[in-house]
């Protein structure tokens, strides 16, 4: 289909899922580089200065977010820390340093070869960036923490919540197909229908993601995801253990984002993307718009999963009082991180376009 030229504010819609392609702002690219070049300075800036203060019985910790994973690193949690610090900064920044260069030669450069592979790697990376998922995370352990301790927060963690929101206001005016437009002089690339092959690759690399998902669903929500330590006393918290005791605690917001967020979104997940790959099995394409409906919704939500993992990784980070106050991660939370990248894949994986192209059902 052809996108056609948009006033401002007005938006082009898929007629057949009614999905928005476009949104045409005026100034919007000019709108959307300065963001991207202030959420990156934002960005900088979060790293120095402190970020989270401790205190309890009379000890204190503080932390910045270079410092915070060293503390991670020196605990033997390097995958945490790996994990955290790929997708909360630097992938992030790559996603900002491909904007500003993409956007400045927007502005400024007719369109060259080597753009359309710095967007490829822009959009690959876009998923696995979760800056504003490890805010809402750090914001959930404040919560979860101000009734044993006193918490203060420092100038990297301002810096940090205006990186989010900067970098959250740049993709908003970030125009993919516009972009895809001019690179490629109007004339955009033509999908292909799949072959045989090509969809029942997909469809077997799909299930074979969903089946290794939900081996992991179960140690990552039966297992503890966190053990805290007082006085020498360890006890020891499944996410749903979480859940329960944020909900007693009279936490109810929080415990029920934990809840939809860790156990509700997970599996949702994999009965949608289950019955998906299913019904393009099958031939079962009865539905095909509400079925994209489904796929784009549980596409939007997967990796929102990721804020029980990050708030396990600050509270670690941040509570080392030795044995009188101490928190370590558990068991379920390499589980359940992995279990968060894997629907990721799948939903990757699985070929939407099965569900509106039409296949010759074969003779049984």
């Amino acid at each position: 289909m052809s996108i056609p030229n948009l006033q401002s504010k007005q938006r082009a819609l898929c007629p057949r899922c009614n999905h928005t392609l476009s949104i045409y702002h005026r100034n919007d690219v000019s709108l959307a580089l300065s963001l991207a070049i202030s959420a990156l300075i934002f960005l900088l800036l979060s790293l120095p200065f402190n970020f989270l203060t401790f205190r309890a019985n009379g000890q204190f910790n503080s932390i910045d977010l270079p410092g915070g994973l060293n503390m991670l690193i020196e605990q033997d949690y390097v995958s945490l820390a790996l994990i955290t610090g790929l997708a909360t900064l630097v992938l992030p920044g790559l996603v900002l340093l491909g904007l500003v260069v993409l956007l400045t030669a927007r502005l400024t450069t007719p369109p060259r070869p080597w753009m359309k592979t710095v967007l490829s790697w822009v959009m690959v990376l876009l998923p696995w960036s979760m800056a504003e998922i490890f805010l809402l995370g750090t914001l959930v352990s404040l919560i979860k923490i101000t009734s044993m301790a006193d918490i203060a927060v420092g100038m990297s963690f301002y810096a940090f919540v205006g990186f989010s929101l900067s970098m959250s206001a740049a993709l908003f005016y970030f125009d993919e197909v516009r972009l895809k437009l001019w690179l490629y002089a109007g004339d955009l690339p033509v999908l292909k229908p799949l072959s045989k092959q090509t969809a029942s690759l997909s469809i077997q690399r799909t299930w074979a993601l969903l089946f290794t998902a939900l081996l992991l669903y179960i140690p990552a929500n039966t297992l503890p995801i966190m053990s805290t330590e007082l006085f020498g006393s360890a006890e020891k918290n499944t996410i749903m253990g979480g859940v329960i005791s944020l909900w007693q605690s009279g936490s109810y917001p929080i415990a029920m984002v934990i809840f939809f967020a860790s156990i509700v979104i997970p599996a949702v997940k994999l009965v949608v993307l289950a019955r998906l790959n299913y019904a393009v099995q099958h031939y079962e394409l009865t539905k095909p718009k509400r079925q994209t409906q489904y796929y784009r919704f549980i596409e939007l939500i997967g990796r929102w999963s990721m804020i029980d993992v990050f708030v396990v990784a600050i509270l670690v980070a941040l509570i080392q009082l030795g044995s009188t106050l101490s928190i370590h991660p558990g068991p379920a939370a390499l589980a359940f991180c992995a279990l968060v990248f894997i629907t990721m894949l799948a939903a990757m994986t699985f070929d939407s376009r099965l569900i509106w192209q039409q296949r010759d059902k074969p003779n049984l």
